[in-house]
């Protein structure tokens, strides 16, 4: 465009020139608050081929093993919605760069630890760090963009999370044949230091500050918070401490009884405190909202299937076949790159075809499910890793219509004010749905394997079983998801005729 053309069109060069500053600027900050998200979600996955090696080095018990892994999404869950609420409330680049401040020295911390028990204060202080960015993240997304733009800035957030969850034990393992076996588990924490510093500068100079005026009042719910975390400790903790071991407690159940009157008295106590006139710590009125509490809804069971479904895929190649971690983790490489294209599109494309190609996404990813389940059981050994390696190329194709779209319209009704709150609450739904999904398959899968040890059977024979059986929680937590998005599907196509038969009688 000429000048001459700005000048007709009432545009000045210079304000074209801001306006393409700002565009440039926006998606800068995106990158990086995408990019640190990807780290703390590969921090979920990436440590579990290491958990043999952390015993060899420090003597970790089974215990203290379980809490390096489970500890790390208990404290990320604990942190997300009082984060979220507080960045909403102040400045989210604030927080921001105080939870990727503290990741990066949790990491130095877990990478130094000369003991199990430091590794693990370290590695509880990481989900703190953790829980405190994811929120800012969402939350500036929600700010920075606007309809078809938004759509496909959560489309590229999806599909940066569907690398990171999938290459999550690939990385680990590759990190473990670098440095061995008594030193390899640390570089994966080392990994995050260069990152974290990095993205640290880029955020201070990159990110839109979004402080709220000083005068403003800052009401957090104290009386909330301390509730809230006392229902989600309750519901986390029996799942995240189930194995599938004959030595699990069974008295970890009783813990569900205190979530319930828990989760009573959170819901009681919040009416009350917004009947106040007061700022509730979650606002119960957004799951009054149907495309925010369907979408939530989906996506907790989602992720109640995906991430134990890559980690009992890993196990039965690690522990059936005999596969090194590095390569174990390179079997899920195929579902990371059609997810993160799918999700690209699928961000894309979300404006135009809506709930359906979330449905479409899960009917691909079912389809996958069932070859994965297929090639490892009736293939032979030698070919198995292949074929599961196909079938997880198609599943990710589904996989990565599922994952932005649905974010997409999840918040699509969501002001920007509350997209902090709303996509950390989002974000809870999801590691719920991971703490309980991955306890249900590893339970299914480990209590397969006691009952079965003496049956006389080969050992690949009792793997394929195990598998088989694990495999089938994953497979109803998708089919959940599916049918959430039928409902939610028909509801919308229901709304949409109401609509047209209203306009038509008013004209």
């Amino acid at each position: 465009m000429t000048k001459a053309d700005e000048t007709a069109a009432g545009t000045s060069p210079s304000q074209s020139g801001t306006e393409a500053r700002s565009e440039k600027d926006k998606w800068r900050a995106f990158w990086v608050c995408v990019v640190v998200a990807a780290i703390t979600i590969l921090d979920l996955s990436k440590i579990n081929v290491a958990l043999p090696s952390i015993e060899d080095a420090l003597g970790a018990s089974s215990t203290q093993l379980q809490l390096i892994v489970s500890g790390y999404v208990l404290t990320f869950g604990l942190i997300l919605v009082p984060a979220g609420r507080l960045g909403d409330q102040r400045s989210r680049k604030a927080l921001f760069l105080t939870g990727l401040t503290v990741f990066t020295l949790a990491s130095i911390a877990c990478a130094l630890a000369p003991t199990a028990e430091l590794l693990l204060v370290s590695r509880l202080l990481q989900g703190v760090a953790a829980g405190i960015q994811m929120p800012q993240v969402l939350g500036l997304i929600q700010q920075l963009f606007r309809g078809p733009e938004r759509g496909r800035a959560f489309g590229l957030f999806g599909a940066m999370i569907g690398v990171a969850t999938a290459l999550g034990p690939t990385l680990g393992g590759l990190m473990i044949a670098v440095g061995g076996a008594e030193d390899g588990w640390r570089y994966i924490f080392w990994m995050n230091v260069p990152l974290g510093i990095v993205a640290l500068i880029l955020a201070w100079r990159i990110l839109p500050a979004t402080s709220k005026s000083s005068f403003a009042r800052l009401d957090l719910d104290p009386i909330g918070i301390a509730i809230f975390g006392v229902t989600v400790l309750a519901l986390l903790w029996p799942f995240l401490f189930t194995t599938g071991a004959p030595t699990d407690d069974p008295n970890r159940w009783w813990l569900l009884v205190l979530f319930v009157l828990a989760a009573a008295a959170f819901v009681g106590w919040e009416r009350r405190y917004a009947a106040g006139g007061r700022a509730p710590l979650v606002s119960l009125r957004l799951f009054r909202i149907s495309s925010y509490r369907n979408g939530t809804l989906l996506a907790t069971a989602y992720f109640a299937a995906m991430p134990a479904m890559f980690l009992i895929t890993t196990l039965y190649l690690q522990l059936g076949l005999g596969l090194e971690p590095v390569f174990a983790g390179m079997v899920t490489i195929g579902f990371a790159l059609t997810s993160a294209l799918a999700s690209w599109r699928g961000g894309i494309l979300v404006e135009r075809y809506g709930r359906s190609l979330v449905v479409v996404g899960l009917a691909i990813l079912l389809v996958g499910l069932g070859l994965l389940m297929a090639a490892a059981i009736l293939t032979p050994p030698a070919l198995t890793p292949y074929a599961m390696a196909a079938a997880l190329f198609i599943g990710g194709t589904g996989g990565g219509l599922v994952i932005s779209p649905n974010q997409t319209l999840t918040l699509h009704d969501i002001a920007p004010h509350e997209g902090g709150l709303a996509g950390s609450v989002g974000q809870l739904g999801q590691r719920i749905g991971t703490a309980i999904g991955t306890a249900v398959a590893l339970s299914l899968f480990y209590s397969t394997l006691y009952n079965e040890r003496n049956s006389g059977e080969s050992n690949l024979d009792l793997y394929h079983q195990a598998y088989g059986v694990g495999m089938l929680a994953t497979t109803l937590f998708f089919s959940i998801a599916m049918l959430i998005g039928v409902v939610d599907l028909g509801a919308r196509k229901r709304r949409a005729r109401q609509v047209t038969v209203d306009s038509r009688r008013a004209t």
